[in-house]
C-alpha cells in the first residue's frame, strides 16, 4: 500500500463520523471521537491531515513508514475491532523521558490557538508515544517548572496533583501524529466524560508492554494508534444496538484488505464448513490464541446475523469461555481520564 493510499484511508475516516481513534500505548491512551453532527474541523495540509472538536483532535503527519492491520477479538459474547497503525518496532521509538520535563510553546498543535501553550512531557518512559499535558495557566506552569527534573510519582511531588486538579490539555505524541483532549479530567472518584478522554495506568505501565496480549500484531512491528470503525452490534459508548449489517460488511471489507491472512482463511474456511452442514469435529481449529479468538469472532457474527451454526459448532466453539479483553487493549475498553 502507498503513501497516497494509507493517507486517502485516513482521510475518509477522519470524515466519518462514527470512526474511533485512539493514540499511546499500553496503559496510557488518548481517544478521540465525535457525536453525531457535532461541528469539527477537517485540516487537510500537505503536512497535515486532522479532525479537531470544541472537545479534542486526532491528527498525522508522515504516513509513509505505516503499516495497517486490522483485526478482531472475541470479548464475552460481543467482539472489538480494530486497525493498527503501526510502524517498524525499530523505528517507532520516541523520546522515553522518565521526568517531568519541560518541552516549550507546542508549535505543533493542533489548533492554532493552543500554539503558545506550555507542553510538559510527563515523563512515562514509553516506547511508542510521549505522553505530554499542555497548558497556558501561569500557575501550573510555575508547578510544573519546580518539579521538573522529577518523576510525577515520586512521593511529596505536587505534579501530579496539580495536574489532575486543573486539568490541562492531554497530548500524546508518535512518531507519525498526535491525539489531543481537551475535555477536563475527571476526579478519581468520578464518571469521565463521554467523549474525547484520557486515561494513565501505572499498574499496566510497568508491564513494559506496548500492546496487550489479546491483540495480534505483524512481526517486527509496534502498534502506535488506532482507528476503530463502526461496530455492528455496539454503538460508540459500547452500548447494544440492533445489528447492522453495513458496519459489519464494511469492517470485513477493511479486515480483507489489512488482516491477518492466516486468520481470513482460518474464518473462510470454518464459515464454508458450517454452512455446508459438515459436523464440527471434522474441523482443525488451530489451537493458538489468535485462531480460537477468529472462530469464536465468526461464531459470534452468524448467531448475531440470525445465520447460527449448528449446535455441535457451538459446543466446539464455546468448549472454554472466550478470553477477557485486557485492560487498555482496545478502544472499547480503555479507561477514562
Amino acid at each position: 500500500m502507498t503513501k497516497s493510499d494509507i493517507t486517502g484511508f485516513i482521510r475518509e475516516q477522519l470524515r466519518t463520523q462514527s470512526s474511533q481513534w485512539n493514540l499511546g500505548t499500553f496503559g496510557a491512551i488518548a481517544e478521540f471521537q465525535r457525536d453525531p453532527n457535532e461541528a469539527f474541523v477537517l485540516t487537510d495540509e500537505h503536512s497535515r491531515l486532522a479532525a479537531t472538536t470544541t472537545r479534542g483532535g486526532v491528527g498525522f503527519g508522515d504516513l509513509s513508514a505505516v503499516r495497517l492491520f486490522a483485526s478482531e477479538t472475541a470479548i464475552g459474547q460481543s467482539w472489538s475491532h480494530r486497525i493498527a497503525l503501526c510502524l517498524p518496532a525499530d523505528a517507532c521509538a520516541m523520546n522515553r523521558r522518565t521526568a517531568l520535563t519541560e518541552l516549550g510553546p507546542d508549535s505543533e498543535a493542533l489548533r492554532p490557538q493552543d500554539r503558545g501553550g506550555i507542553l510538559f512531557d510527563m515523563g512515562l518512559g514509553t516506547l511508542q508515544a510521549d505522553i505530554c499535558i499542555r497548558t497556558p495557566d501561569p500557575s501550573l506552569i510555575g508547578v510544573l517548572r519546580s518539579a521538573a527534573g522529577r518523576s510525577l510519582f515520586e512521593p511529596g511531588n505536587p505534579a501530579m496533583g496539580a495536574i489532575v486538579a486543573a486539568g490541562p490539555h492531554r497530548v500524546f505524541t508518535a512518531r507519525f501524529g498526535r491525539c489531543e483532549v481537551y475535555q477536563p479530567i475527571p476526579p478519581a472518584d468520578g464518571k469521565s466524560p463521554e467523549g474525547p478522554h484520557t486515561h494513565v495506568l501505572p499498574k499496566l505501565l510497568r508491564s513494559g508492554r506496548t500492546h496487550a496480549a489479546t491483540e495480534p500484531v505483524p512481526d517486527g512491528f509496534v502498534p502506535c494508534a488506532h482507528l476503530v470503525p463502526a461496530h455492528s452490534l455496539k454503538d460508540a459508548l459500547g452500548r447494544r444496538q440492533p445489528w447492522d449489517q453495513q458496519a459489519h460488511d464494511a469492517f470485513q471489507a477493511m479486515l480483507d484488505e489489512y488482516g491477518d491472512v492466516r486468520l481470513l482463511a482460518l474464518k473462510s474456511r470454518l464459515a464454508a464448513a458450517m454452512a455446508s452442514g459438515a459436523p464440527a469435529d471434522a474441523a482443525a481449529i488451530p489451537d493458538d490464541r489468535f485462531g480460537r479468538h477468529a472462530a469464536r469472532v465468526l461464531l459470534r457474527q452468524l448467531v448475531q446475523s440470525e445465520r447460527p451454526p449448528a449446535s455441535d459448532w457451538l459446543a466446539l466453539l464455546e468448549g472454554e469461555s472466550g478470553e477477557k479483553e485486557e485492560p487498555a487493549a482496545d478502544a472499547d475498553d480503555y479507561g477514562h481520564g
